[in-house]
């Protein structure tokens, strides 16, 4: 049995017909969850997870493992196990707060399969619960303006639907969204997205990505360049209440 998940379901007060009305499937394919190896479909499974509380990870971790890269599932750890993460993004929308048909566009395009593309937006998606889980991580994201004007193949509906979420991810308790101007000259977030971890028991790691590759960093004088660089995109970025009003203008744009 999935001990994990009907522990879950037992602490929030849920069963497998509560679940059911509340995904939106048969009480008997809710039922099927709690034998072994029983997955729901990438949709439900986050569903699932938020109406309990919980991670995607912590009710079915093999499959959490499986869906992420090889490469990127160190990090995938990390980032569930930090007390803080500052991320600064010059693109996209960070995956923690991408919607499924951000996360999708984003994949699609680089040869991938219709499962993998499917499976690679799930796991996107999986990972934001540990923002609204109790006692998760606060969340600091600095972006650039141009992420929130660059649209997604032309389907303004699904950057619409990106910044409202944005919207409405800003103002959660655990989240804070800083925007740099796009009337800023040069300054050093033009060099490329980061983030920077800080665990529990204060050591910080780092993730930085590339086109070619992507790198965990651990080295304390390459954290301490990350440190400074971070200082100084976010001296650029506007204050958390001026950037909210931004998000909101720009989310408006694309209706």
């Amino acid at each position: 049995m999935n001990h994990g998940l009907i522990q879950a379901m037992a602490e929030a007060g849920e069963t497998a017909e509560s679940l059911a009305a509340q995904v939106g499937v048969d009480p008997k394919t809710a039922a099927r969850w709690m034998s072994p190896g029983r997955v729901p479909h990438p949709r439900h499974r986050s569903r699932v997870a938020s109406i309990l509380g919980q991670d995607v990870g912590d009710l079915w971790p093999d499959v959490l493992k499986r869906r992420q890269p090889v490469w990127f599932r160190p990090w995938v750890e990390i980032e569930r196990e930090a007390v803080a993460l500052r991320a600064y993004q010059l693109a996209w929308v960070p995956g923690l707060l991408q919607t499924e048909s951000y996360a999708r566009a984003t994949v699609e395009g680089e040869g991938l399969s219709p499962d993998e593309v499917d499976e690679m937006a799930a796991g996107r998606i999986a990972r934001q619960a540990i923002l609204r889980r109790h006692g998760g991580p606060l969340y600091i994201a600095v972006l650039d303006e141009g992420v929130l004007r660059r649209n997604a193949y032309g389907n303004r509906a699904l950057m619409a639907e990106q910044l409202a979420y944005l919207v409405e991810c800003a103002q959660l308790s655990s989240v804070q969204v800083h925007v740099v101007p796009s009337e800023v000259g040069m300054y050093p977030g033009l060099g490329g997205p980061f983030t920077i971890a800080e665990m529990r028991d204060g050591t910080r790691v780092a993730y930085v990505d590339s086109q070619a590759a992507a790198q965990i960093i651990e080295q304390p004088a390459d954290l301490a360049t990350l440190d400074r660089r971070w200082e100084r995109i976010r001296g650029e970025a506007l204050p958390r209440g001026s950037s909210l009003d931004l998000l909101r203008e720009a989310a408006a744009s694309w209706t």
